[in-house]
């Protein structure tokens, strides 16, 4: 692994994974899937694209060709990473491969495909509130990344900036859902997918928000964030239930070592879910 990957494993969302101590397989371009029957034996299966700023229609092909792969791995829950800043441009690329990802699976969903979409990580000060996104005390659009040469943000507001991004619609879970727990998350899942709600974005301020969050998203077959929303996965995957989540960009297949519930800490302890999340599109930079 190069010294690049290593950044990338330290900081995107393989951190959470491999401190529930889960065996991690990740690899670092779409050119190193391999054939679909090339199994890989490994509790967490992560690709890396190089995809935030390419061309929407190439990180969206790169993303479907990850996704296939992973299915073929046996994952049945996907995650898709990216930046806790939520890099990106009216043309995407959060947008157009989420939606590209959720047609891909709807098949199985059987009801109207949805997702959360929730770069909070507060640990690097990263938080959304009302669909807000913060730098430590400072609005996103405040913060210095609205000059950034590539994907400058000069709005702090995540719905209207995916909604930008795509056709669907888009929603909110507002802070005070997300405080209540996880029964009335999950309520609120419903409530938003039968107003029409393809993708929501998801309030967060502190990392037991990201548990609950995590938590809430069980059931859901694409989870969409920052690294920070995968605490919250591993707790879904206790050693009974042995196959599949992709983080980052990847799936998990095998034993998975249940990790206790955190309390209201910041800690990284976890495990992953039940059929765990898998990552389809975490780019390198």
């Amino acid at each position: 692994m190069s010294s690049r990957e290593r950044r990338s494993n330290r900081n995107g969302a393989t951190l959470p994974l491999s401190a529930a101590a889960h065996q991690m397989f990740m690899m670092a371009s779409a050119a190193g899937y391999g054939g679909e029957d090339d199994a890989v034996e490994a509790d967490a299966l992560v690709v890396a694209l190089k995809s935030r700023t390419i061309p929407a229609a190439d990180a969206v092909a790169q993303s479907l060709a990850a996704l296939n792969w992973l299915r073929a791995q046996g994952c049945r829950q996907f995650f898709f990473k990216y930046c806790s800043t939520f890099d990106s441009t009216d043309a995407g690329n959060i947008g157009p491969v989420t939606d590209a990802l959720l047609d891909a699976l709807s098949a199985e969903v059987g009801a109207m495909a949805f997702t959360i979409a929730c770069p909070a990580f507060s640990e690097n000060g990263r938080t959304i509130y009302r669909g807000y996104l913060f730098v430590g005390d400072t609005l996103l659009n405040e913060s210095g990344m609205e000059n950034h040469p590539l994907t400058p943000m000069r709005d702090a507001n995540l719905v209207r900036v995916l909604q930008r991004q795509t056709g669907s619609k888009v929603g909110l879970v507002r802070y005070d859902t997300v405080a209540k727990g996880v029964s009335t998350l999950r309520e609120s899942f419903d409530a938003l997918r039968g107003d029409g709600v393809r993708m929501a974005i998801a309030d967060a301020v502190s990392d037991a928000d990201l548990y609950v969050l995590g938590e809430a998203c069980a059931d859901l077959t694409l989870i969409t964030g920052g690294s920070g929303v995968a605490l919250g996965l591993p707790g879904n995957f206790p050693p009974w239930r042995r196959r599949s989540t992709c983080a980052g960009c990847g799936s998990a297949r095998r034993s998975i070592r249940a990790c206790p519930p955190p309390q209201r800490s910041s800690g990284l302890n976890q495990t992953v879910s039940k059929e765990l999340p898998s990552c389809l599109a975490s780019p390198l930079t």
